[in-house]
């Protein structure tokens, strides 16, 4: 296991080397993503250590780059997938299909072909459903193996309204149907667990609202009978604090609560975590092009865009960011964007910023969680490269696209 003395429970963007960063923006090109697998190793390995008798699966969806899958799996991990191609992609990374567990929310034939196949050969995979839709779809394909059942708590928690799953009714059974689905699903298949999610972005000051959603699941739990049950998945969502005062995740007295919370169970306690795994491991290094004195700001352009980077358009989100090349100058507010048409593409207004000229490297911190996941192609622009950090060394997890890559689906 990796060793966490040095380890702190968040690596703020101040703490990476902005030499080294400087040097692999030169000889990698910007925009650029890194990402640094020795932390995503160190995360899990934190996190799980604050649950020593619980089953710590890495939600993939987070970041499913192959180098990081590994890095989950060489820590020790399991992963948690949420769509066929997720399940694909770890297997790819050496991950034993036994040990996955496939949440399907409205899933496509497709990922219930993908997924009822995958549990023919391999008895171990757990299918966890949210609507009874999805038990008679299984039925069809002649799946008759594990399933565990996603609960709706009613209760949502997070960053953002757009991801209080808990109180959406989009995700699981609505809670008092739960003990009729319950009876269903021990007739037909192997009812193996209960799952819930109540949201995402979760720091100590939300526990108490994330932990009343967990209360529910646990209460739930005994009511259709926990003895009979092998876990009881309470997910994910524990965040990381993307703002520099923010402190980090108390993960002690997260790890006393959520227990505190789900109560005495006879069932082992699953944790998803995804955020908090891979968040501050990575970054995007991105280059000023312009500086554009306005009447109320100084604009800085980058090569970054929200097609790099969605989630300051998309939710809101701040993001730390760091002149990597200059960072002892003295600071001047400026109006951070991209090259995207629109006034969405900005990651930052009236920020202070050691003053950015042409040619500097700038840090966009704690990229490394549905960072390259939602990345695309908007204005035609390819997708950066991502150069994994393992042991000292850089190298190429993924490839720049090319505008070839682009193009060459289409007929």
């Amino acid at each position: 296991m990796t060793d966490l003395a040095d380890s702190p429970a968040v690596r703020r963007l101040s703490d990476w080397d902005l030499s080294r960063l400087e040097s692999i923006a030169d000889e990698y090109e910007t925009p650029l993503y890194v990402m640094d697998l020795d932390r995503v190793k160190e995360n899990y390995t934190r996190f799980s250590a604050a649950f020593p008798d619980a089953d710590v699966m890495y939600a993939a969806k987070a970041h499913t780059g192959k180098a990081v899958l590994e890095a989950v799996l060489e820590a020790g991990g399991t992963i948690e997938c949420a769509a066929w191609g997720e399940l694909q992609r770890s297997i790819d990374a050496g991950a034993d299909p036994n040990e996955l567990q496939y949440t399907a929310v409205n899933p496509p034939d497709r990922d219930l072909d993908y997924a009822a196949d995958l549990g023919a050969d391999n008895p171990g995979l757990t299918i966890t459903i949210g609507a009874t839709d999805t038990l008679e779809r299984l039925a069809e394909r002649g799946y008759d193996g594990r399933i565990a059942i996603r609960i709706n708590p009613g209760i949502g928690t997070g960053h953002h309204e757009k991801v209080a799953t808990g109180a959406d009714a989009k995700f699981g059974i609505p809670y008092e149907r739960v003990p009729d689905v319950a009876d269903r699903v021990r007739e037909e298949f192997e009812l193996v667990g209960i799952h819930a999610h109540a949201g995402s972005g979760v720091l100590t000051d939300d526990l108490e609202d994330h932990c009343e959603a967990i209360e529910r699941v646990g209460e739930m739990a005994r009511r259709i009978g926990d003895d009979e049950l092998e876990f009881v998945d309470v997910g994910g969502g524990y965040g990381v604090p993307y703002r520099e005062d923010e402190p980090p995740l108390d993960l002690e007295r997260t790890s006393e609560m959520v227990r505190d919370a789900v109560g005495d169970l006879e069932a082992q306690l699953k944790l998803e975590p995804g955020r908090y795994i891979v968040a501050d491991a990575g970054l995007i290094l991105t280059e000023v092009n312009t500086i554009k004195e306005a009447p109320d700001t100084t604009v800085v352009g980058i090569d970054a865009s929200l097609s790099t980077l969605i989630r300051p358009a998309m939710f809101g989100s701040y993001h730390p960011m760091l002149n990597v090349s200059a960072p002892d100058r003295e600071p001047i507010e400026a109006t951070v964007g991209g090259p995207v048409c629109t006034s969405a593409d900005v990651f930052a207004h009236d920020r202070p910023i050691a003053e950015p000229e042409r040619g500097d490297v700038l840090a966009i911190g704690n990229a490394g969680s549905y960072g390259y996941e939602l990345a695309n192609q908007f204005h035609s622009q390819p997708k950066p490269a991502e150069v994994a950090l393992k042991d000292g060394d850089a190298r190429v997890a993924r490839r720049r696209e090319t505008l070839e890559d682009v193009t060459r689906l289409e007929q």
